[in-house]
């Protein structure tokens, strides 16, 4: 098994985490923001305000990205599968 292949799997597993993991991360980085604009504005400091619309917004991005993650990951493992003879001869 030579170091390219090596180096093309890592490079390709951290760019499938990458692609899986960004649109919650942005959805999350969103909504944070907006509620802590919402939070500065009406002076309303409660800490427990931030979790329930974060936990909503997720839970709507996973419905609405959970196609596109899945698809990513069953292709990264298809890859993976598929570069198994090379690794053993």
């Amino acid at each position: 098994m030579g170091s390219e292949l090596v180096s093309q799997v890592g490079v390709d597993a951290l760019t499938t985490v990458l692609l899986v993991s960004m649109p919650l991360l942005l959805l999350a980085l969103g909504v944070g923001l907006a509620v802590s604009v919402f939070q500065s504005v009406t002076q309303i400091q409660e800490m427990t305000l931030t979790f329930v619309p974060k936990i909503l917004a997720l839970l709507g991005g996973l419905y609405v990205f959970s196609n596109f993650m899945l698809d990513r990951l069953l292709g990264f493992l298809q890859e993976v599968i598929r570069l198994i003879p090379d690794v053993v001869h």
